[in-house]
């Protein structure tokens, strides 16, 4: 009994696992992170050259959407 212990005591492997798990965990967080702090600048590029594309083919972008009169 006192051998099983000792054995279990001195594997590593499942440290290791969850060394890995914090890690992507950790790296998800960042991701997270800065596409939510990236996501208004994108989003505002984005409505730019909608608004550009709409305006040159002689239409008005409003509200997301570009019309023609």
């Amino acid at each position: 009994m006192f051998k099983l212990f000792r054995s279990f005591a001195k594997d590593e492997s499942g440290a290791t696992a969850i060394e890995y798990g914090l890690i992507a965990a950790l790296v998800a967080l960042v991701c997270v992170v800065g596409f939510t702090s990236l996501g208004g600048t994108v989003n505002a590029t984005f409505d730019e050259v909608a608004d550009t594309l709409c305006t040159s083919a002689g239409g008005t972008y409003a509200s997301g959407a570009c019309t023609f009169s």
